[in-house]
């Protein structure tokens, strides 16, 4: 059984759970640098980032609310969505694993 160590909480925007790598990604970024499974860490998404948002397992965010483009588009998707974590793009780094829990708004790294 992995360890999990619980990294951040923000608002919890579309529920589920997921577990993926994390991909730090901004706008103007390369949608076809992102992989399919990818968890989508980025300070707000825009539209310039629905490509790679459609890739993703989740999307967690720094900033945004219940109805904010990324809380929006990933209940339209039906993938967990966590937002307003305040920092997320400065505490996760790239490749690393987590566990998004979307209905109570906590992000885990798992070992």
């Amino acid at each position: 059984m992995e360890n999990k160590k619980l990294l951040l909480k923000g608002m919890a925007a579309s529920a589920g759970q997921v577990t993926g790598r994390a991909r730090l990604f901004v706008s103007g970024d390369a949608a076809s640098t992102f992989a399919e499974g990818d968890i989508l860490v980025t300070t707000l998404t825009d539209p310039t980032m629905v490509t790679a948002m459609i890739k993703a397992a989740a999307i967690v965010t720094d900033l945004g609310g219940i109805t904010s483009h990324p809380a929006i588009l990933s209940r339209e998707m039906g993938i967990p969505c966590v937002v307003n974590t305040k920092n997320a793009t400065r505490v996760i780094t790239n490749g690393v694993k987590l566990l998004v829990d979307g209905e109570k708004g906590e992000i885990y790294a798992l070992d």
